[in-house]
Protein backbone atom coordinates (compact mmCIF):
# COMPACT_ATOMS: atom_id res chain seq x y z
CA UNK A 1 0.00 0.00 0.00
CA UNK A 2 1.32 3.46 -0.98
CA UNK A 3 1.72 5.93 1.86
CA UNK A 4 -1.28 8.26 1.47
CA UNK A 5 -4.14 9.66 3.69
CA UNK A 6 -5.66 5.82 5.44
CA UNK A 7 -1.12 5.99 6.70
CA UNK A 8 -1.56 9.72 8.20
CA UNK A 9 -5.45 8.88 9.73
CA UNK A 10 -3.98 5.67 11.70
CA UNK A 11 -0.99 8.26 12.64
CA UNK A 12 -3.46 10.49 14.06
CA UNK A 13 -5.32 7.88 16.01
CA UNK A 14 -2.08 5.99 17.21
CA UNK A 15 -1.31 9.81 18.85
CA UNK A 16 -4.16 10.35 20.56
CA UNK A 17 -5.23 12.80 18.10
CA UNK A 18 -8.44 10.92 16.91
CA UNK A 19 -10.96 8.90 18.23
CA UNK A 20 -11.70 5.37 16.76
CA UNK A 21 -14.39 5.99 14.32
CA UNK A 22 -15.70 3.31 12.11
CA UNK A 23 -17.02 5.55 9.60
CA UNK A 24 -14.27 7.54 9.45
CA UNK A 25 -11.79 4.37 8.92
CA UNK A 26 -14.53 3.35 6.40
CA UNK A 27 -13.97 7.21 4.29
CA UNK A 28 -10.17 6.68 4.99
CA UNK A 29 -10.06 3.62 3.13
CA UNK A 30 -12.20 5.00 -0.03
CA UNK A 31 -9.96 8.36 0.33
CA UNK A 32 -6.82 5.45 -0.25
CA UNK A 33 -8.75 3.83 -2.88
CA UNK A 34 -8.66 7.26 -4.72
CA UNK A 35 -5.12 8.34 -3.78
CA UNK A 36 -4.29 5.01 -5.62
CA UNK A 37 -6.17 5.03 -8.63
CA UNK A 38 -4.80 9.13 -9.18
CA UNK A 39 -1.31 7.53 -8.75
CA UNK A 40 -1.64 5.12 -11.03
CA UNK A 41 -3.13 7.21 -13.77
CA UNK A 42 -1.24 9.13 -16.13
CA UNK A 43 -2.53 12.73 -16.06
CA UNK A 44 -3.97 13.82 -19.50
CA UNK A 45 -2.04 15.71 -22.17
CA UNK A 46 -2.29 19.71 -21.18
CA UNK A 47 -3.87 20.03 -24.67
CA UNK A 48 -6.96 18.14 -24.11
CA UNK A 49 -9.30 20.33 -22.53
CA UNK A 50 -9.33 23.32 -24.80
CA UNK A 51 -9.58 20.30 -27.40
CA UNK A 52 -13.36 19.22 -25.43
CA UNK A 53 -14.13 22.38 -25.83
CA UNK A 54 -13.69 22.88 -29.16
CA UNK A 55 -14.67 19.10 -30.15
CA UNK A 56 -11.84 17.75 -30.92
CA UNK A 57 -10.82 15.51 -27.45
CA UNK A 58 -10.61 12.22 -29.07
CA UNK A 59 -10.88 9.04 -27.24
CA UNK A 60 -12.33 9.81 -23.92
CA UNK A 61 -9.02 9.71 -21.06
CA UNK A 62 -9.68 7.28 -17.83
CA UNK A 63 -9.98 8.98 -14.96
CA UNK A 64 -11.10 7.67 -11.29
CA UNK A 65 -14.31 8.56 -10.07
CA UNK A 66 -13.79 11.20 -7.19
CA UNK A 67 -15.82 11.44 -3.76
CA UNK A 68 -18.48 12.95 -2.13
CA UNK A 69 -18.49 12.85 1.66
CA UNK A 70 -21.68 13.36 3.14
CA UNK A 71 -22.74 13.45 7.10
CA UNK A 72 -23.68 15.99 10.17
CA UNK A 73 -21.43 19.17 11.29
CA UNK A 74 -18.11 17.83 13.20
CA UNK A 75 -18.07 14.39 12.27
CA UNK A 76 -14.51 14.69 10.48
CA UNK A 77 -14.77 14.99 7.09
CA UNK A 78 -12.84 18.53 6.37
CA UNK A 79 -10.32 16.46 8.38
CA UNK A 80 -10.50 13.40 6.21
CA UNK A 81 -10.29 16.02 2.88
CA UNK A 82 -6.79 17.79 4.28
CA UNK A 83 -4.98 14.50 5.35
CA UNK A 84 -6.62 13.25 1.63
CA UNK A 85 -4.98 16.90 -0.12
CA UNK A 86 -1.62 16.80 2.02
CA UNK A 87 -0.77 13.72 0.09
CA UNK A 88 -2.30 13.29 -3.03
CA UNK A 89 0.18 12.28 -5.51
CA UNK A 90 -1.01 15.52 -7.62
CA UNK A 91 1.18 18.31 -8.48
CA UNK A 92 -1.56 20.37 -10.14
CA UNK A 93 -4.44 20.49 -6.99
CA UNK A 94 -6.52 22.53 -5.06
CA UNK A 95 -8.81 22.95 -2.23
CA UNK A 96 -11.05 25.45 -2.24
CA UNK A 97 -14.22 26.20 0.10
CA UNK A 98 -16.98 25.95 -2.12
CA UNK A 99 -18.22 29.81 -1.20
CA UNK A 100 -14.95 31.09 -2.62
CA UNK A 101 -14.58 29.02 -5.48
CA UNK A 102 -17.83 30.06 -6.77
CA UNK A 103 -17.15 33.90 -6.29
CA UNK A 104 -14.69 33.32 -8.24
CA UNK A 105 -16.51 31.59 -10.80
CA UNK A 106 -18.64 34.63 -10.97
CA UNK A 107 -15.43 37.04 -11.29
CA UNK A 108 -13.88 35.48 -13.89
CA UNK A 109 -17.54 35.38 -15.92
CA UNK A 110 -17.45 38.81 -15.07
CA UNK A 111 -14.23 39.76 -16.59
CA UNK A 112 -15.01 37.84 -19.37
CA UNK A 113 -17.83 39.80 -20.36
CA UNK A 114 -16.53 42.57 -19.82
CA UNK A 115 -13.51 41.79 -22.31
CA UNK A 116 -15.53 40.54 -24.98
CA UNK A 117 -18.55 42.94 -24.88
CA UNK A 118 -21.27 41.83 -27.75
CA UNK A 119 -20.33 38.08 -28.06
CA UNK A 120 -22.70 35.46 -27.24
CA UNK A 121 -20.60 32.86 -26.82
CA UNK A 122 -21.01 30.69 -23.85
CA UNK A 123 -18.12 31.14 -21.35
CA UNK A 124 -18.59 28.29 -18.96
CA UNK A 125 -17.12 25.39 -21.29
CA UNK A 126 -13.93 28.10 -21.75
CA UNK A 127 -13.73 28.96 -17.81
CA UNK A 128 -13.85 25.16 -16.58
CA UNK A 129 -11.35 24.30 -19.44
CA UNK A 130 -8.92 26.84 -18.05
CA UNK A 131 -9.73 26.20 -14.34
CA UNK A 132 -8.84 22.27 -15.28
CA UNK A 133 -5.36 23.59 -17.20
CA UNK A 134 -5.07 25.03 -13.60
CA UNK A 135 -5.60 21.88 -11.18
CA UNK A 136 -6.51 17.81 -12.23
CA UNK A 137 -7.81 17.43 -8.67
CA UNK A 138 -10.42 19.81 -7.22
CA UNK A 139 -11.26 19.70 -3.76
CA UNK A 140 -14.22 21.01 -2.61
CA UNK A 141 -15.36 21.90 1.32
CA UNK A 142 -19.00 22.64 2.38
CA UNK A 143 -20.49 21.81 -0.98
CA UNK A 144 -23.28 23.67 -0.81
CA UNK A 145 -25.90 25.73 -3.09
CA UNK A 146 -28.09 28.16 -1.88
CA UNK A 147 -28.56 30.50 -4.70
CA UNK A 148 -30.16 30.25 -7.97
CA UNK A 149 -27.17 31.44 -9.36
CA UNK A 150 -24.78 29.40 -8.56
CA UNK A 151 -27.48 26.54 -9.41
CA UNK A 152 -28.29 27.21 -12.89
CA UNK A 153 -24.58 27.44 -14.22
CA UNK A 154 -23.22 24.41 -12.41
CA UNK A 155 -24.26 21.94 -14.33
CA UNK A 156 -22.29 23.50 -17.51
CA UNK A 157 -19.39 23.89 -15.18
CA UNK A 158 -18.81 20.46 -14.01
CA UNK A 159 -19.88 18.71 -17.24
CA UNK A 160 -16.71 20.31 -18.59
CA UNK A 161 -14.46 19.67 -15.74
CA UNK A 162 -15.57 16.41 -15.95
CA UNK A 163 -14.81 16.04 -19.58
CA UNK A 164 -11.75 17.76 -19.23
CA UNK A 165 -10.40 14.71 -16.78
CA UNK A 166 -10.64 16.70 -13.26
CA UNK A 167 -11.17 14.54 -9.85
CA UNK A 168 -13.58 16.33 -7.29
CA UNK A 169 -13.93 15.44 -3.98
CA UNK A 170 -16.28 17.22 -2.09
CA UNK A 171 -17.49 17.50 1.57
CA UNK A 172 -20.54 18.35 2.21
CA UNK A 173 -23.53 18.48 5.49
CA UNK A 174 -25.80 17.66 2.18
CA UNK A 175 -26.65 13.96 0.70
CA UNK A 176 -26.48 14.84 -3.39
CA UNK A 177 -30.16 14.28 -3.84
CA UNK A 178 -30.74 17.17 -1.00
CA UNK A 179 -29.01 20.18 -2.64
CA UNK A 180 -31.18 22.82 -3.79
CA UNK A 181 -33.54 21.47 -1.89
CA UNK A 182 -36.68 23.94 -1.78
CA UNK A 183 -34.81 26.57 -4.15
CA UNK A 184 -36.21 28.52 -7.63
CA UNK A 185 -36.69 26.49 -10.24
CA UNK A 186 -34.68 23.41 -9.13
CA UNK A 187 -35.81 21.22 -11.74
CA UNK A 188 -33.47 22.62 -13.99
CA UNK A 189 -30.97 21.80 -11.11
CA UNK A 190 -31.78 17.98 -11.07
CA UNK A 191 -29.59 16.88 -14.00
CA UNK A 192 -26.25 18.54 -11.79
CA UNK A 193 -27.49 15.48 -9.35
CA UNK A 194 -27.10 13.31 -11.82
CA UNK A 195 -23.76 14.17 -12.82
CA UNK A 196 -22.68 14.10 -9.13
CA UNK A 197 -23.80 10.69 -9.45
CA UNK A 198 -22.01 9.77 -12.43
CA UNK A 199 -18.69 11.11 -11.71
CA UNK A 200 -18.15 10.59 -7.88
CA UNK A 201 -19.05 7.96 -5.57
CA UNK A 202 -21.22 8.95 -2.19
CA UNK A 203 -20.11 8.08 1.16
CA UNK A 204 -22.16 9.03 4.20
CA UNK A 205 -20.05 9.53 7.21
CA UNK A 206 -22.32 9.78 10.35
CA UNK A 207 -21.12 9.93 14.15
CA UNK A 208 -21.11 12.23 16.37
CA UNK A 209 -20.02 16.02 16.41
CA UNK A 210 -16.96 15.72 17.76
CA UNK A 211 -15.95 19.89 18.24
CA UNK A 212 -18.83 19.49 20.81
CA UNK A 213 -17.55 16.85 22.98
CA UNK A 214 -15.72 18.53 26.36
CA UNK A 215 -15.23 21.19 27.87
CA UNK A 216 -12.14 23.58 26.69
CA UNK A 217 -14.25 27.05 25.95
CA UNK A 218 -12.56 30.18 25.78
CA UNK A 219 -13.54 33.63 26.95
CA UNK A 220 -14.39 34.45 23.43
CA UNK A 221 -18.47 33.79 23.61
CA UNK A 222 -20.34 36.11 26.02
CA UNK A 223 -23.96 35.58 27.08
CA UNK A 224 -26.51 36.92 27.13
CA UNK A 225 -26.31 40.31 26.13
CA UNK A 226 -25.63 43.29 28.41
CA UNK A 227 -23.70 45.18 30.44
CA UNK A 228 -21.04 42.71 31.25
CA UNK A 229 -20.84 41.62 27.85
CA UNK A 230 -20.38 44.80 26.57
CA UNK A 231 -17.45 45.63 29.02
CA UNK A 232 -15.63 42.03 27.93
CA UNK A 233 -15.98 43.05 24.13
CA UNK A 234 -14.39 46.43 25.29
CA UNK A 235 -11.63 44.70 27.13
CA UNK A 236 -10.83 42.38 24.15
CA UNK A 237 -10.65 44.87 22.06
CA UNK A 238 -7.96 46.99 23.97
CA UNK A 239 -6.16 43.95 25.29
CA UNK A 240 -5.69 42.35 21.27
CA UNK A 241 -4.76 45.71 20.25
CA UNK A 242 -2.49 46.92 22.66
CA UNK A 243 -4.68 50.26 24.08
CA UNK A 244 -5.68 50.88 20.70
CA UNK A 245 -8.63 53.49 20.27
CA UNK A 246 -8.67 52.08 16.31
CA UNK A 247 -10.58 54.10 14.24
CA UNK A 248 -13.07 53.57 11.41
CA UNK A 249 -12.08 51.45 7.91
CA UNK A 250 -13.33 51.21 4.73
CA UNK A 251 -12.55 47.93 2.69
CA UNK A 252 -13.16 47.82 -1.13
CA UNK A 253 -14.82 44.99 -2.52
CA UNK A 254 -15.56 44.57 -6.47
CA UNK A 255 -15.69 48.43 -6.22
CA UNK A 256 -17.91 48.86 -3.84
CA UNK A 257 -17.09 50.15 -0.02
CA UNK A 258 -17.42 48.05 2.80
CA UNK A 259 -17.45 50.22 6.20
CA UNK A 260 -16.66 49.01 9.25
CA UNK A 261 -16.77 50.86 12.73
CA UNK A 262 -13.44 50.55 13.91
CA UNK A 263 -10.40 48.60 13.64
CA UNK A 264 -6.93 48.44 14.94
CA UNK A 265 -3.51 46.18 14.72
CA UNK A 266 -5.27 43.36 12.71
CA UNK A 267 -8.97 43.55 14.59
CA UNK A 268 -11.57 44.28 13.32
CA UNK A 269 -14.93 45.19 15.55
CA UNK A 270 -18.83 45.36 14.41
CA UNK A 271 -22.30 44.52 15.15
CA UNK A 272 -24.75 42.09 14.02
CA UNK A 273 -26.41 44.91 11.92
CA UNK A 274 -23.28 46.28 10.80
CA UNK A 275 -22.46 42.91 8.71
CA UNK A 276 -25.11 40.81 8.68
CA UNK A 277 -28.15 43.28 8.59
CA UNK A 278 -27.40 44.42 5.69
CA UNK A 279 -27.56 42.86 1.64
CA UNK A 280 -23.91 41.89 1.69
CA UNK A 281 -22.60 37.93 0.42
CA UNK A 282 -19.54 35.81 0.12
CA UNK A 283 -17.37 38.36 -1.32
CA UNK A 284 -17.62 41.05 1.50
CA UNK A 285 -17.17 38.26 3.95
CA UNK A 286 -14.09 36.60 2.52
CA UNK A 287 -12.86 40.10 2.41
CA UNK A 288 -12.98 40.64 6.26
CA UNK A 289 -11.71 37.56 6.87
CA UNK A 290 -8.13 38.38 4.35
CA UNK A 291 -7.97 41.70 6.08
CA UNK A 292 -8.15 40.85 10.08
CA UNK A 293 -7.18 38.12 12.28
CA UNK A 294 -9.53 39.07 14.99
CA UNK A 295 -13.11 40.02 14.29
CA UNK A 296 -15.14 40.83 17.23
CA UNK A 297 -18.72 41.00 16.67
CA UNK A 298 -21.30 42.21 19.22
CA UNK A 299 -25.11 41.97 19.60
CA UNK A 300 -26.15 38.96 18.28
CA UNK A 301 -29.86 37.98 18.28
CA UNK A 302 -31.65 35.28 18.32
CA UNK A 303 -33.24 35.42 15.08
CA UNK A 304 -36.64 34.20 13.88
CA UNK A 305 -37.90 32.21 11.20
CA UNK A 306 -38.66 35.19 9.23
CA UNK A 307 -35.06 36.76 9.18
CA UNK A 308 -34.17 33.71 7.30
CA UNK A 309 -31.61 36.21 4.89
CA UNK A 310 -29.60 37.71 8.14
CA UNK A 311 -29.09 34.29 9.32
CA UNK A 312 -28.28 33.33 6.10
CA UNK A 313 -25.49 35.97 5.90
CA UNK A 314 -24.62 35.09 9.38
CA UNK A 315 -23.88 31.13 8.40
CA UNK A 316 -21.93 32.58 5.45
CA UNK A 317 -19.40 35.47 7.46
CA UNK A 318 -19.12 32.80 10.12
CA UNK A 319 -18.03 30.23 6.85
CA UNK A 320 -15.49 32.49 5.66
CA UNK A 321 -14.28 33.20 9.17
CA UNK A 322 -13.54 29.40 9.86
CA UNK A 323 -12.17 28.52 6.70
CA UNK A 324 -9.42 31.63 7.05
CA UNK A 325 -8.66 30.56 10.66
CA UNK A 326 -9.75 34.16 11.66
CA UNK A 327 -10.65 34.42 15.85
CA UNK A 328 -13.75 35.40 16.77
CA UNK A 329 -14.99 37.00 20.04
CA UNK A 330 -18.64 37.71 20.10
CA UNK A 331 -21.48 38.82 22.34
CA UNK A 332 -25.10 36.99 22.06
CA UNK A 333 -28.53 36.72 23.92
CA UNK A 334 -27.94 32.80 23.19
CA UNK A 335 -25.80 29.80 23.00
CA UNK A 336 -25.07 28.85 19.53
CA UNK A 337 -27.68 26.40 19.08
CA UNK A 338 -30.62 28.65 20.21
CA UNK A 339 -29.28 31.57 17.75
CA UNK A 340 -31.56 30.20 14.39
CA UNK A 341 -33.57 27.68 16.19
CA UNK A 342 -36.63 27.28 13.33
CA UNK A 343 -37.34 28.58 9.76
CA UNK A 344 -35.72 28.24 6.33
CA UNK A 345 -32.09 26.86 7.17
CA UNK A 346 -32.35 26.04 10.59
CA UNK A 347 -31.26 22.65 9.74
CA UNK A 348 -28.19 23.89 8.26
CA UNK A 349 -27.06 26.01 10.88
CA UNK A 350 -26.59 23.36 13.04
CA UNK A 351 -23.11 23.15 11.25
CA UNK A 352 -22.81 27.29 12.33
CA UNK A 353 -23.54 26.97 15.55
CA UNK A 354 -21.00 23.89 15.90
CA UNK A 355 -18.20 25.78 14.40
CA UNK A 356 -18.97 28.89 17.31
CA UNK A 357 -18.21 26.32 19.40
CA UNK A 358 -15.10 24.79 18.08
CA UNK A 359 -13.99 28.25 17.40
CA UNK A 360 -13.79 28.93 21.53
CA UNK A 361 -11.69 26.01 22.04
CA UNK A 362 -7.63 26.47 22.24
CA UNK A 363 -7.02 24.64 19.45
CA UNK A 364 -8.99 26.43 17.09
CA UNK A 365 -7.82 29.98 18.80
CA UNK A 366 -3.49 28.55 18.82
CA UNK A 367 -3.85 27.58 15.28
CA UNK A 368 -2.18 29.44 12.41
CA UNK A 369 -4.11 31.30 10.50
CA UNK A 370 -4.16 31.04 6.69
CA UNK A 371 -2.29 34.13 5.65
CA UNK A 372 -0.24 34.50 9.03
CA UNK A 373 0.04 32.85 12.35
CA UNK A 374 -1.16 34.49 15.66
CA UNK A 375 -1.40 33.63 19.13
CA UNK A 376 -2.73 36.40 21.07
CA UNK A 377 -3.44 34.22 24.39
CA UNK A 378 -6.92 34.84 24.60
CA UNK A 379 -7.15 34.30 28.82
CA UNK A 380 -9.58 31.56 29.94
CA UNK A 381 -12.44 32.36 31.94
CA UNK A 382 -16.29 31.72 31.91
CA UNK A 383 -19.10 33.27 29.85
CA UNK A 384 -20.20 36.47 31.05
CA UNK A 385 -23.16 36.18 32.98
Amino acid sequence: MNDGPLTAFRAKLQAGKLDPSTAQDKAAHKLQALHEALADTRPPARRNGWATVLGRAGAPHEVPRGLYIHGPVGTGKSMLMDIFFDTAPVAAKRRVHFHAFMQEVHDRLHAWRQETRGTRADPLPLLAAAMAEEARLLCFDEFQIVNIADAMILGRLFTTLFECGVVVVATSNTAPARLYEGGLQRENFLPFIDLLHEHLEIVELGGVDHRRQGDGALAVYHMPLGPAAATALDAAFSRLTGGAKGEPVTLTVKGRKLRLPLAADGVARAAFADVCGRALGAADYLAIARRFHTLILSDVPVMAAEQRNEARRFMTLIDALYEHRVNLVVSARAAPDGLYPQGPGAEEFQRTASRLIEMQTPAYIQEPQTRRTVRHGLARGSKSE
